[in-house]
């Protein structure tokens, strides 16, 4: 049914509250959401956006508060009550078993009378009508983050809910797939499922979503119909200003620090990309992107950039004048490459340690002589980073799975930046960060450029892409399209692109491929040599 104020709400919370050591993650926060609405939750990181979805969702139990459930008292004590209820959810932080095939875990969160070749079956026919490319038998730990989001969205589709909460769920979607997943969420709501939705893209809530509620500090700072605002209007709500603009000066950029020539390289894991005759350039003060559909060989290419993967030729890649394809990743770090991974838990951080001892992870600042640590120098470096880029959390000594996933973004891009890295590879820079966080990210981002650091971007945000990049690559199936300059390229050219499309429209761009994007023969054979 469509969404009516004259409807008992689907949804509705009073005065819930939620205290953490240190931190009121809810204070007192009400909400109601109309059968067949789509609500957006909109907020800054660590707003509680997260906090309050998980207390609907049942993972979290609020310490006060009433939750109401199509007019009846709701008292929901795990995930698993709340999805006999009818309540889906996806999690901006993925709950998937890495041992077992995709069809395996989406089977996990359904009615067991249910077969696993069932399952297979509605997975497949699912992925399908929405557009989320999937091989049901895929072992998880050979996804990428955002093929697990996809199986994520699918395990909450099959549900068939009454409540659907979607927490950032078009960061690894084309243009093209976006709008094909809103056409699917309008006619879910058209059906009578109410939809709360997460993002951190203000077009996106306004182009979709018929109510919003804005929270700061835990608290709930305003209602509104989000297609009567403007994206500076919802920005003034949720941070208190509207970010400052990017201002992208044009320079010229100065020597080759990173030159990737022809690499071929099989797959690693089973249900892997191969990479096919991948040649690209970053040059000192440039910005160059990698625009593509999670799960097309960026997880393999930025392995063997990053050092991870040591199987490539060691002239394929060149650090500087350094042939480094076969050298692990501390010995390119003192060439001055850092690296910020997609997946913030695990790679970026280790969850258990504080802020203060990942920062060793990558920084050797406060090592002393002969291994020693000096801790208050480490606390103090810790202490500038979270001041620097805004990070909320409680202190140096706060464990890294104790940050929301928008701050241990920050404090990840924060720890590499802040070395003024000569190479900077990072992957998804802002994915799930509020818009005044990202503004930040990206304006260091280019601060680093503009002092003549070379950075190397892939996203899946094609918006973020067009705001950093001079020029911009796309990556699909394992091959790495011609560059085109970011002057001279489109939004619907790259999402084509992204389907593997560039080879009709190559011949009209080739002319704005910069002569440093040509291979330097010189350099290679002097690096094999």
């Amino acid at each position: 049914m469509p969404e009516s104020k004259g409807h008992t709400p689907r949804l509705h919370l009073h005065g819930i509250t939620k205290h953490y050591p240190g931190v009121v993650a809810n204070d007192g926060v009400a909400l109601a959401v109309q059968p067949g609405q789509i609500h957006a939750v909109l907020g800054e990181n660590g707003a509680g956006k997260s906090t309050l979805m998980k207390i609907i969702y049942g993972a979290v139990k609020p310490d006060a508060g009433a939750l109401y459930f199509d007019g009846q008292p709701m008292h929901v004590h795990s995930p698993q009550q709340a999805r006999q209820m009818g309540i889906a959810m996806v999690f901006q932080h993925f709950s998937l078993f890495e041992t077992l095939s995709v069809a395996e875990n989406v089977w996990l969160g359904l009615d067991k009378s249910l077969s696993l070749p069932e399952v297979t079956r509605r997975i497949a026919d699912t992925a399908a009508v929405y557009g989320l490319d999937i091989d049901p038998a895929r072992p998880v730990h050979a996804l990428s983050v955002g093929e697990m989001q996809r199986v994520e969205i699918i395990r909450a589709l099959l549900t068939q809910p009454r409540l659907l909460i979607l927490d950032e769920p078009t960061s690894v979607l084309t243009p093209q797939a976006v709008d094909k997943l809103f056409v699917t969420l309008r006619q879910l709501a058209a059906g009578g499922c109410s939809i709360l939705y997460i993002s951190h893209k203000l077009h996106e809530i306004r182009a979709l979503c018929t109510a919003c509620t804005v929270m700061r500090a835990g608290r709930v700072t305003g209602v509104c119909d989000p297609r009567e605002e403007s994206n500076a209007s919802l920005s003034r709500m949720m941070i208190g200003a509207e970010p400052p603009a990017l201002e992208h000066h044009a320079r010229q950029p100065g020597e080759v620090v990173l030159q990737v020539h022809q690499l071929d390289l099989k797959r690693d894991v089973p249900f892997g990309v191969d990479l096919h005759d991948v040649s690209l350039q970053v040059r000192a003060g440039e910005v160059v992107g990698i625009a593509g559909v999670s799960g097309n060989g960026q997880r393999e290419l930025l392995l063997a950039l990053s050092g991870e993967d040591q199987r490539a030729p060691a002239a394929a890649i060149l650090i500087g004048h350094q042939a480094a394809g076969r050298w692990p990743p501390q010995r390119r770090r003192a060439l001055g490459l850092h690296f910020v991974p997609e997946e913030r838990l695990g790679r970026g951080a280790v969850p258990e340690l504080s802020l203060a001892h990942n920062l060793l992870l990558t920084r050797r600042e406060a090592v002393g002589t002969g291994g020693w640590l000096r801790m208050g120098a480490l606390r103090m470096q810790a202490a500038g980073l979270i001041e620097r880029f805004g990070v909320k959390a409680a202190g140096p000594g706060a464990s890294a799975r104790s940050l929301s996933g928008g701050n241990l973004q920050k404090f990840i891009m924060g720890r590499e930046i802040d070395a003024q890295p000569k190479l900077l590879i990072v992957s998804q820079p802002t994915w799930g960060v509020d818009v005044g966080a990202a503004a930040q990210i990206h304006a260091e981002i280019l601060a680093l450029r503009d002092i003549g650091g070379a950075v190397l971007v892939v996203s899946e945000e094609l918006d973020e892409l067009f705001a950093l990049c001079d020029r911009l690559h796309v990556i699909a199936k394992g091959h790495l399209s011609p560059a085109v300059a970011r002057r001279d390229a489109t939004v619907a050219q790259i999402g084509a692109w992204m389907s593997g499309l560039w080879h009709e429209g190559v011949q009209h761009h080739l002319h704005t491929l910069d002569a440093q994007d040509m291979a330097s023969t010189e350099n290679i054979a002097h690096a094999a040599a």
